[in-house]
């Protein structure tokens, strides 16, 4: 049964994901693209929101994950 609805949950999963991967902030600058030292030596801690969408973004990951292997 549960297996008739695994693609959809798979879908919603891959979308949530991309989302949550999107707000996530990046402290890379465009110069470190071009060689550029871009770290400064300060430590980033996330705290609040920021957190929680990365912490999020763990969670839903290991679900496509396991759902991807429950699909085999």
């Amino acid at each position: 049964m549960i297996s008739s609805y695994l693609p959809y949950i798979q879908i919603v999963l891959a979308v949530i994901l991309v989302g949550l991967i999107l707000l996530q902030h990046s402290d890379a600058s465009i110069g470190s693209a071009f060689g550029g030292d871009s770290l400064g030596g300060s430590q980033h801690t996330r705290r609040g929101p920021e957190k929680v969408i990365f912490i999020t973004t763990i969670v839903v990951a290991i679900l496509f994950v396991a759902s991807a292997f429950v699909a085999r």
